[in-house]
């Protein structure tokens, strides 16, 4: 039993290594190819020694993406 866990555990961290490397790589070029933080929707408030940011628009297209990945990773 012991043996079946240490597999199943090996490999969730292979899967959660792939994973933050994939990130890793859109993150990094993701601001070149994606308007991920620039998308209408997105409140941007400037003033001279004051400036604010909420992605909203972002937030939601990022969780529904990571919904629809978790939901076909998830399925057996």
């Amino acid at each position: 039993m012991q043996g079946s866990y240490f597999d199943s555990l090996g490999k969730m961290l292979m899967l959660l290594g792939v994973v933050l490397l994939i990130v890793g790589i859109i993150i990094h070029f993701g601001g070149k190819l994606f308007s991920l933080g620039r998308l209408p929707g997105d409140i941007r408030i400037e003033r001279e020694n004051f400036s604010f940011y909420f992605p909203i628009m972002s937030s939601i297209i990022l969780s529904i993406i990571v919904t629809i990945l978790l939901n076909i990773f998830s399925r057996k």
